[in-house]
Order: structure tokens, then sequence, then C-alpha cells
């Protein structure tokens, strides 16, 4: 019987020492938000009006569309059950909020843009964001500290590129929820994960008479 030589199986480097197996990455903070989702139903608007972009501005994929009512650039995980306690808190007896897109405008300002932006408004809108930012302060957790100016962004200038003319719309809707989502920064952009969502579950207040008023003017929003 003629014998078979069997070659052995090829050994694996050993690690470096001092270097332990590689573990998933565990972020020390994460970047939280409060916002308010645009439904799908008013994309087709908004997605025209990106169609208008020229240069290097980096349109936010309609999915993304939203109002941020709160902005927390770095929370520690362990706090994150306080902000879910939070948003359930103060959403249990608020109604949905009726909102209304308004005119464009840019961010910090018209002459150096760096987002291009749409404006928002609502009745407690304003009151439901100043809510969410003095919970957030008794909790010590940091927020942007920017003032509260409810916008849905719709791109990001990331080079030379010339300005849209002002635009106006009329299209609203009823935000049934609040959601806290989680950004996750990436080379083509942000993404959005849902945190936890937080149902505005209060009944809408009885409609008042109140005498007629003059219609708005309908003047361009560049602000």
């Amino acid at each position: 019987m003629v014998g078979v030589k069997v070659k052995p199986a090829p050994r694996r480097p050993a690690p470096p020492k001092g270097s332990s197996p590689a573990e998933p990455h565990t972020p020390s903070t994460l970047r939280l938000f409060y916002a308010l989702k645009v439904p799908a139903t008013l994309a087709p608007p908004l997605q025209e009006a990106q169609g208008k972009l020229r240069g290097n501005w980096r349109p936010v994929p309609a999915e993304q569309f939203h109002v941020t009512l709160a902005y927390l650039p770095a929370v520690p995980p362990a706090r994150v059950d306080d902000l879910k306690r939070l948003g359930a808190q103060l959403t249990q007896d608020l109604p949905p909020l009726h909102l209304k897109l308004r005119g464009t405008g840019y961010f910090p300002n018209e002459g150096s843009p760096r987002v291009w932006f749409v404006k928002v408004e609502g009745e407690g809108l304003n009151e439901l964001a100043a809510a969410l930012r003095a919970g957030l302060q008794a909790l010590g957790v940091d927020t942007d500290d920017l003032p509260f100016k409810a916008h849905v962004t719709l791109a990001r200038k990331k080079g030379p590129a010339p300005r849209v003319p002002p635009l106006l719309f009329s299209q609203g809707w009823q935000a049934p929820q609040v959601t806290l989502y989680r950004s996750i920064l990436r080379k083509t952009g942000p993404i959005h994960e849902t945190v936890s969502t937080f149902r505005l579950r209060g009944a809408p207040a009885p409609a008042s008479e109140s005498a007629p008023t003059s219609p708005e003017p309908r003047a361009q929003e560049t602000l």
C-alpha cells in the first residue's frame, strides 16, 4: 500500500502583538433630531423645484424631506430612553398639526448660501419646538442652540452654484406624529434611521368664529 502524503494546512499569520480581535465600532455619541416628516404626496412639487438646481447643489432625497424641531449633535446612547420618554410626554395631549409650505430661502443668507429651503408655517409648531427644547434643557441634553425656523431643506451647496429665484408653494398637510431620527453621516450624504415615533393624540380644538381677515399678500419670500 502506497502511503499518501497529506500537506499540512497553511498557517494563518499571527496577529500583531498587543492587538485584539476586531469588534464592531460603537460610537460614543449619536446625532439625533426630532422632526415632522413631509408626506410622500407633497414630494412631487418639491422635486420639481429641485429640478431648477444647477451647479454644485446636492438635492435632498424626497424620502428625507422633514421639518426639524430640535437637533441634538452629540447624545450619549444611554440617554436615548430619556429622549423617548420626553417625546411621548410632550405629544400625548397635542392634536395633529396643520402645516403649510410657503416661500423658499437660503441659509445662512442669500449672499453666501449653503442651504436652500422652503419655509413651513403652522399653528402650534413654534410652541412644540419650544417645549421640546425646554425639555431637553431640563434633561441636560445639548441642542445646536440655533433659533427655531421651521423649514424643509431642499438642497445643500457643495461648491460654486447659481441661486434659484424665489419660489412660492401653497400645499399643506396634517402632521400626525413626531419622529425621533438618528442621522448617520456617509460620503454620499446622511442616512436617517427612525429611533421612535410619537403620535399626536390630542383632540383638535373646536373651530372659533372670528372676523374675516384680508388675504395675506403673496410676496416672494427670500429670507
